[in-house]
């Protein structure tokens, strides 16, 4: 079961609900993966402190030219088919492999048989665990390439490597990037369920409003979790509680300001060891993320 964990925006506190809820879930018996997909900011093992037990680079496929085979100026299909401008000509066909989708297309359409597939390093794949060594919590991290154009094959690499043991028996917890573009979307790509983390401000109700749109389009089930809830004494809380309720958006959760959650962030702590009372939310949030859930998925969560 794979539970994707988003925002419309960044701060909102999608990688401490994250920790959080895979620690809690963990220590209560549940086989538990949490996969972090903002790869190119990636900060969950700030708060596990894994043990790292490997790494591997991972590896996105693309176009290598042969020139003796190509058949040049009068040809260029392969030059006019690649939508993401990855080959160019230049006096011959040059490559792009930082723009380069891994499609294929190019390899197909060419008559010559003069591109093959080559290989480049987009990124390292980090998997550490933590917790008891009966029932550890695993951490598979994703980080870019300094100097990568794009996220989302990574973000693949990743999902995939959920697909395998130890992590595809369990429940996977997807900490994705924030905002609603390419790799967010990538991030949710064959998730159950996703739980929108959004604030009681201006900024976090307009993002929140996209991430919302962005997933009724996916066809994908969401519920909402309001952090820091009545974060100032001035804020009014009213108009985004009216919002989700005249949009039939379940809350799952609400978890109120505190500087003392703050600090505790602050410091890298896990709230559920800070701050023991928010353990009972994090409980009440899973139990609501499962009822809300189709049926089909959430039948088997309990005994993942």
């Amino acid at each position: 079961m794979h539970i994707a964990i988003a925002s419309g925006k960044g701060g909102t506190g999608k990688t401490t609900l994250s920790v959080n809820l895979a620690a809690r879930l963990n220590r209560t018996g549940l086989r538990v993966t949490l996969a972090d997909c903002d790869v190119e900011e990636p900060n969950s093992h700030i708060f596990l402190s894994p043990e790292w037990t490997r790494e591997e680079e991972a590896h996105a496929p693309v176009p290598r030219i042969n020139q003796e085979r190509c058949v040049g100026e009068s040809c260029r299909i392969c030059v006019r088919e690649c939508r993401f401008k990855a080959l160019a000509w230049m006096g011959e066909v040059m490559e792009f492999p930082e723009l380069c989708h891994g499609c294929g297309l190019c390899m197909e359409a060419c008559p010559a048989g003069a591109i093959t597939e080559g290989s480049r390093v987009m990124g390292v794949l980090s998997h550490g665990t933590t917790g008891s060594a009966d029932n550890p919590l695993h951490l598979v991290s994703g980080k870019l390439r300094i100097g990568e154009a794009m996220s989302p094959p990574l973000i693949r690499a990743l999902l995939e490597e959920m697909q395998t043991a130890p992590y595809a028996d369990g429940i996977v917890l997807r900490d994705c990037p924030p905002g609603t573009s390419c790799p967010v979307i990538t991030s949710l790509e064959g998730a159950d369920y996703t739980v929108l983390v959004t604030e009681p401000t201006p900024f976090g109700m307009h993002d929140l409003r996209l991430a919302v749109e962005t997933l009724r389009l996916l066809g994908q089930p969401f519920g909402v979790v309001v952090n820091r809830d009545g974060m100032s004494a001035g804020m009014d809380n009213t108009a985004l509680d009216d919002w989700l309720r005249d949009e039939d958006i379940s809350v799952l959760a609400r978890f109120p300001y505190s500087q003392a959650a703050a600090s505790a962030c602050a410091a890298g702590s896990l709230l559920i060891d800070a701050l023991p009372e928010t353990t009972g939310i994090y409980d009440a949030l899973w139990q609501a993320i499962q009822g809300n859930m189709p049926r089909q998925q959430a039948g088997g969560a309990g005994n993942a």
